[in-house]
């Protein structure tokens, strides 16, 4: 793959796909946690790896696009929910840190080479998946749920063991991605195969 521009017709299609895969991991049940506002769901891998298979501009557009659809209605997120009230519940302030966090992952993935490094992707998406979403989701859970910012983030606590996990999957599934696809970052150089790093 050659290097493109981030709204080419590739970044484009690609900007699709993954608006998709977001969707399609919404069809995964939610699993609600007793004495917790929000669910719990599969979506935020969907986050992940838009930031870092696309990138920055890419994976954020992605995410972006995701959010107007389901504002506009469609019954995208886990559970079969859209429209405008969803920002208003307390899940909207994880809703809105998504594009935050894939353009946060996307950032540091093309910064620190982090595609080609399975520590750093880890890392990668932990810090933009789980520490940037989180920031916005306690805040949004305090707000909107009532409830004192420590005891909105003592509640998050939940959400950690999954969401690490989900780092790690988006890692690898990135790293195999960009070992099959190099050069799909935009500008992006493909590199020799041999350069993989472990």
């Amino acid at each position: 793959m050659t290097p493109n521009r981030p709204f080419s017709a590739t970044g484009l299609a690609l900007i699709a796909v993954f608006v998709g895969i977001i969707a399609a991991l919404g069809l995964v049940p939610a699993i609600a946690v007793p004495g917790v506002l929000v669910p719990i769901t599969l979506q935020t891998l969907g986050v992940m790896l838009a930031g870092a298979v696309l990138g920055k501009w890419r994976g954020t557009a992605a995410v972006v696009v995701f959010l107007v659809l389901v504002a506009l209605g469609l019954p995208l997120l886990a559970g079969g929910r859209g429209g405008l009230g969803v920002f208003v519940s307390p899940s909207a302030g994880f809703l809105i840190g998504f594009p935050f966090a894939a353009f946060v992952i996307g950032w540091l993935t093309e910064r620190f080479d982090a595609a080609r490094s399975l520590p750093r992707g880890i890392a990668v998406n932990v810090l933009g998946g789980i520490v940037v979403l989180y920031a916005f989701g306690i805040v949004g859970m305090s707000i909107i749920g009532h409830l004192p910012l420590a005891k909105a983030a003592t509640v998050s606590v939940v959400f950690l063991p999954g969401d690490l996990i989900k780092a790690v999957a988006a890692a690898l599934v990135a790293r195999g991605v960009h070992q099959a696809l190099p050069g799909i970052l935009p500008d992006q150089q493909p590199r020799d195969r041999q350069s993989v790093q472990v």
